[in-house]
């Protein structure tokens, strides 16, 4: 699983190597999600590739969507799930661009944006086990080091503002979850997009190409 990963981030991942280990028993025997490759997808960029953060909770629990990107869903998915929808309303809102042709978010994490669930995998027979199996120590871990390395964190719902809060009101766009449940309560209408590029100019760093195909 390890051999994923960029070499930067391999320091972070050498102290928790129990705690891979437990993971690893716990899924090993388990019908899960995403695809076993595709587990620590984001850590396959280096550190500084990344300048922006979405914060996720747990991979879709349909099988088949989840491609290990946050929020994303693989390419042949025609049918979106419903937070995605709102994301992709308010991304026509936020920025002018056309809406997306597919709920891949690859060009996201290739242009720098680090699009990471606390919880990596999903077991699709007890969807809520692996939010305790030990993944949130390492994101969380991960979150830091992105935080010390300048990114801004785009933190949508309590969960995500609660694991990012190491990151400094400067660096930080919190809002309510896109899910139908609370997308009215302040998501709609947050511009998290242009508002991280403005965050990313004031600090001097390259804004984010946020164009979907």
């Amino acid at each position: 699983m390890l051999a994923q990963i960029d070499k930067s981030w391999q320091p972070l991942f050498a102290g928790y190597d129990l705690e891979l280990a437990k993971i690893k028993a716990v899924i090993s025997a388990q019908r899960i999600t995403p695809d076993y490759q595709n587990i620590l997808r984001v850590f396959t960029f280096p550190i500084n590739h990344y300048r922006a953060v979405i914060v996720g909770q747990d991979p879709y629990p349909t099988p088949g969507y989840a491609n290990g990107l946050a929020f994303s869903v693989s390419p042949e998915i025609t049918k979106l799930p419903a937070s995605l929808k709102n994301i992709f309303t308010e991304y026509v809102s936020d920025t002018g661009f056309n809406s997306p042709t597919s709920g891949d978010l690859s060009s996201w994490a290739n242009n720098g944006v680090a699009l990471l669930n606390t919880s990596l995998t999903l077991n699709l027979d007890n969807k809520t086990e692996h939010l305790n199996i030990g993944w949130q120590r390492i994101t969380a871990a991960a979150l830091a080091v992105l935080a010390h390395n300048g990114s801004v964190a785009i933190l949508w719902g309590s969960h995500a503002q609660k694991m990012g809060s190491e990151f400094p009101t400067s660096h930080k766009i919190e809002s309510a979850h896109p899910s139908p449940l609370s997308a009215y309560r302040g998501f709609f209408g947050s511009k998290p997009f242009t508002n991280c590029n403005q965050m990313l100019i004031s600090s001097g760093q390259v804004p984010i190409d946020w164009r979907l195909p």
